[in-house]
């Protein structure tokens, strides 16, 4: 898919447009686009043959004719003219997250910096000091802006690890000699970021699977390949291994290579004690009678289990431990007394509380949200669009506010066994207060609040305000607490024990937020926040239909964090979810 690519040169036309003084609606005309095309789940040169580009929003019969000529030449005239208007070394700098147009113009007139490295070099030699607007809060940002690049090009995020992985995963099933195929190491423990994908394969001819792993288009280069394993990088410098194993060493060779290193070590120790043996191979049991060629202590061991996962944790005297909980936090101890607890499933998700429209800085009207959600099986979605302070992303006026609950209403009647929820993503300003006042969010169906501004007030202020908010009694959901964003934005300081208090005293949802960028809270504050008795909503935050998908990464975090059914909100019917949350 040519996706990832056309969405990112957009961005890059608005960024130049931008350093150039062009004008702001051509700018935004190419953002717009750019988020656009990356939120579609299909590929657009489908689009492009069907003549469909102009039904994606924000594609107008110009960037549609940028699209085609992409498509058909690899190149956009505009974008190469572009870039030879503007230093290249601008560009560059442009990766970092705290570093934008105008800084990088800056950075370049003013000391001939064109790369990050000659950045970091000029920070250290004080270089930046009395050039005009950086200061040294401007200089830190910086500096932890190029740690989240040298982080982002070591590692991936969830998200693309998984795309990744089914581009490689998927013609392995398609080979009649590969018997079972799945991803496994820290992709399929869900972390929330990954360095290397890690698959394995079942098969009785290893060479044929191995042959088939590196004819995959996105091979760049073979970095080691052998009769039954072969590593790869790919276009993008990921790194991808496959493994191939008999089909009786499949379960146990997944267990190994799932990991974790720790989760390895303990089971191993179990299995001493026991007087066995596990690797990748199975379980062994060391005996002086016959069986297995494989040599342990001098003497010959007999494979006892491992074509199967569930068989490989019986045979140690341990129920089922599924892949999310394998890091040696206390899920082994439980799996000895089977008191595992019963994660939850994405078929568990009834509806979506935090989606985008139109109506402010969403791409699709209400109409299309909803059904969209229908067809994914959800039975109601909350519409929580921006509030009117913050206009940069259309928030809604409590005129607008009139109009939209009208609209919603009208699809509600119309609609069969759908509902969709008025709500807002309010604002937590300075002080914690809701930029709304208390008889205009009362009418809401589902207030999310979130803190879209002052996000380098201290750690006091931050958390002050947060509590606040969980102490207004119309606020239902606090949505991604933490305010990260990969490979732009760390998490802000702020204390999330004392927010965790104040959402378990105050009855207050606490959001899980799955967009592929945020996943946030994260898997530990979760867990942490859950044995507080906090409970949560699991949520897209969608700014467009194929971003409802996402909702499978938040369920992941979820499984992470030892969450169950009883622990997500929306997991209820519309009519209960709407009681509980109004204790």
């Amino acid at each position: 898919m040519k996706n990832p690519e056309i969405a990112e040169i957009f961005q890059r036309i608005a960024q130049i447009l931008e350093i150039k003084g062009e004008n702001v609606f051509r700018i935004r005309a190419y953002e717009r686009a750019a988020q656009s095309i990356g939120g579609l789940g299909e590929d657009i040169a489908a689009y492009a043959q069907e003549e469909r580009l102009e039904e994606i929003p924000g594609i107008g019969k110009d960037l549609s004719e940028r699209i085609k000529e992409y498509l058909q030449s690899g190149k956009i005239k505009l974008y190469e003219d572009l870039k030879k208007s503007v230093p290249e070394g601008v560009l560059t700098l442009l990766d970092i997250p705290s570093v934008g147009p105008k800084t990088a113009k800056l950075l370049y007139e003013k000391l001939k910096i064109k790369n990050i490295a000659g950045l970091k070099k000029a920070i250290a030699g004080n270089k930046l000091n009395g050039i005009f607007g950086i200061k040294e809060k401007t200089k830190e940002n910086i500096l932890r802006g190029i740690e989240i690049v040298r982080q982002g090009q070591e590692r991936m995020t969830l998200s693309q690890a998984m795309h990744l992985a089914e581009e490689f995963t998927l013609p392995l099933k398609k080979l009649p000699e590969a018997k079972q195929v799945s991803v496994a190491g820290s992709l399929r423990r869900c972390k929330e970021m990954v360095r290397d994908i890690d698959i394995l394969v079942a098969s009785a001819k290893p060479e044929k699977v191995v042959e088939g792993f590196l004819k995959n288009p996105l091979v760049e280069d073979v970095t080691a390949r052998g009769d039954t394993k072969a590593s790869v990088r790919t276009k993008q410098a990921a790194q991808v291994d496959c493994r191939v194993v008999k089909e009786r060493s499949f379960g146990a060779a997944l267990v190994y290579f799932t990991g974790s290193k720790d989760f390895n070590i303990k089971l191993r120790q179990i299995a001493i004690k026991k007087g066995l043996k596990v690797n990748e191979y199975g379980i062994f049991s060391a005996t002086k009678r016959g069986g297995s060629a494989k040599s342990f202590g001098g003497r010959k061991d007999k494979f006892i289990t491992g074509r199967n996962e569930e068989e490989f944790f019986k045979a140690l005297g341990l129920a089922y431990i599924e892949p999310e909980l394998r890091e040696d936090t206390g899920e082994i101890e439980l799996a000895k007394k089977d008191r595992l607890p019963q994660l939850l499933e994405l078929k568990d998700i009834r509806g979506d509380l935090h989606t985008h429209s139109e109506w402010s800085d969403g791409v699709y009207p209400i109409k299309d949200m909803a059904e969209a959600a229908a067809k994914l099986g959800y039975s109601y979605i909350a519409v929580t669009d921006h509030s009117q302070s913050l206009r940069v992303a259309g928030g809604l006026d409590t005129k607008d506010l009139k109009s939209k609950k009208k609209q919603i209403e009208m699809i509600n009647k119309a609609a069969n066994d759908f509902r969709v929820l008025y709500g807002t993503e309010a604002d937590i300003d300075f002080q914690g207060k809701i930029d709304y006042e208390d008889d205009v969010l009362k009418e809401f169906d589902i207030v999310v609040a979130a803190i879209h501004t002052g996000f380098k007030q201290s750690r006091q202020q931050l958390t002050r305000r947060m509590v606040s908010a969980c102490k207004n009694k119309y606020v239902h959901i606090i949505s991604h607490p933490t305010a990260r964003l990969w490979g732009v934005r760390q998490p802000y300081d702020i204390d999330l024990e004392e927010v965790f208090k104040a959402a378990a005293d105050t009855n207050t949802t606490l959001e899980i937020n799955a967009f592929p960028q945020r996943l946030d809270l994260n898997s530990q504050n979760a867990r942490r926040a859950k044995e507080l008795g906090v409970r949560f909503a699991i949520n897209s935050d969608s700014h467009s239909i194929e971003q409802l998908n996402s909702m499978k990464l938040g369920v992941s975090i979820a499984r992470r964090g030892w969450l169950g059914q009883k622990d997500v909100i929306n997991t209820l019917p519309a009519e209960r979810l709407l009681k509980e949350i109004r204790k």
